[in-house]
């Protein structure tokens, strides 16, 4: 069994002591603030949710969508915490602070796509798949080990974003409660799905360089360990993960409204199921313009569900100290039929639009493109000396400052360093640097 006591225990990576005094910010406080003034953080705001490179000022992007995550995040924490504090008497204050849980979850939820690359899910398959396929990807396997080569050919936004956050020089350094909130597939790549039923086990969670640093975390804060490389979720990750499904479900139906790809009618009928008898036909009328009625159904709906939410994470709690609940929390919410109606809708009139398709198949290319030419470059500068031409001197030219170029450095640490770059891009900047080294444009062109 976890314990509470241990998985809130308010420790620094790499350190077994909290530096929060008690009329100062938390520790988990503190997480929060770092995230939001990271570069990292700020480049969401040019990132793709549903709609790449978004022309309409209501649609939202990953910015929005982390920041209405962390708030849904912060509500289900909350009243999280206040069970907890009722419940568990032995982690109450001065050790643990009311606040805590929301601190927390609404951390976590901030950075849950922290690590995704330009054009979303798209970029993510176009990275694996360039390591997959691309003679200039498959090159380098030879190079690499069983673990690292699943790292490339496996590429996650959640891996990535893991890296993100605790690597050494660069990283934002958050701390262990918050990072293992954050961790919703607590696995490596090279490790297959020995629990295919268990949903943490679906997609992997940091790569093999990172290992050793959740391993950490895991033995830190007493979470229960599945295998050599396998852990149960932190507990506090299925309300992460709720707070991200609640908020995708309702907000890309709304953005789907507001590009006229979903009738309000339809929109309004799935709400309504939602909230309820709470809903109230006439109340809406006195709503002037469809916006203001998207918005009043969106902010009912929300409420909703996040008290749905807390219910079933009450419900479900002892299971989850144990390791034996491991379902997503919206799937046991009454108001699931009505969220699964929502999805499929979403795939079939939103996410498989001509807009978001044919913008996809474009982020395709300049992904694609942009590893091909820095790909190159690099291997040849290292593997085939022969062939390093003035073009490749040239595009190595424009890689960030501190890239590890290094006669020392092993191929992964190149590779990783290059997959930091290119999944850090904003969609704009990519699609930008694209065309340049393609030399479709030159700057101030």
């Amino acid at each position: 069994m976890m314990k509470w006591e241990n998985l809130l225990r308010p420790l620094e990576l790499n350190s077994h002591t909290s530096h929060a005094g008690p009329l100062s910010r938390s520790i988990f406080e503190r997480d929060f603030d770092r995230i939001i003034f990271s570069a990292p953080f700020r480049n969401l705001q040019d990132k793709t949710q549903v709609f790449p490179l978004p022309e309409d000022d209501f649609v939202h992007t990953r910015l929005t969508h982390s920041l209405e995550v962390a708030s849904v995040g912060r509500s289900l924490g909350k009243s999280a915490g206040e069970y907890l504090v009722e419940k568990y008497p032995e982690i109450s204050e001065p050790h643990f602070r009311i606040g805590d849980v929301g601190a927390i979850v609404s951390a976590a939820a901030l950075t849950h796509d922290i690590g995704n690359p330009p054009f979303g899910h798209a970029g993510e398959e176009a990275i694996s798949d360039f390591f997959k396929f691309h003679p200039y990807g498959q090159a380098w396997k030879p190079w690499l080990s069983q673990s690292e080569w699943a790292d490339m050919i496996r590429f996650e936004g959640n891996a990535q974003g893991f890296r993100m956050l605790v690597d050494k020089q660069n990283g934002i350094r958050i701390s262990a409660a918050t990072l293992a909130a954050f961790t919703k597939y607590p696995r490596p790549a090279h490790v297959e799905k020995e629990f295919p039923d268990r949903r943490s086990q679906k997609k992997f969670g940091f790569f093999s360089g990172e290992l050793s640093t959740y391993r950490e975390v895991a033995e830190n804060l007493g979470i229960i360990s599945l295998g050599p490389s396998s852990w149960a979720r932190h507990p506090l990750a299925f309300l992460v993960e709720a707070a991200d499904d609640i908020c995708y479900s309702i907000i890309d139906l709304e953005d789907g409204c507001t590009l006229g790809l979903v009738p309000i009618e339809q929109v309004i009928e799935l709400l309504a199921a939602i909230i309820g008898e709470r809903f109230s036909p006439l109340k809406l009328t006195q709503y002037p313009s469809d916006k203001q009625k998207l918005g009043i159904l969106r902010a009912m709906a929300i409420q909703q569900l996040v008290s749905e939410t807390v219910a079933a994470f009450q419900a479900h709690e002892p299971q989850m100290l144990s390791g034996d609940f491991d379902r997503a929390l919206t799937d046991e919410l009454p108001s699931s039929p009505v969220l699964t109606a929502i999805s499929r809708l979403s795939v079939e009139k939103i996410y498989r639009s001509q807009p978001v398709l044919e913008k996809e198949a474009a982020g395709f290319q300049v992904i694609e493109g942009l590893l091909e030419v820095f790909s190159k470059a690099i291997y040849h500068r290292f593997h085939t000396t022969s062939q390093f031409s003035g073009k490749d001197k040239s595009i190595l030219r424009l890689l960030p400052q501190g890239f590890p170029l290094g006669g020392e450095v092993r191929p992964y640490e190149r590779l990783r360093a290059l997959m930091d770059f290119v999944s850090g891009m904003t969609d704009k900047y990519a699609l930008l640097l694209y065309r340049r080294v393609k030399g479709i444009t030159l700057p101030g062109s």
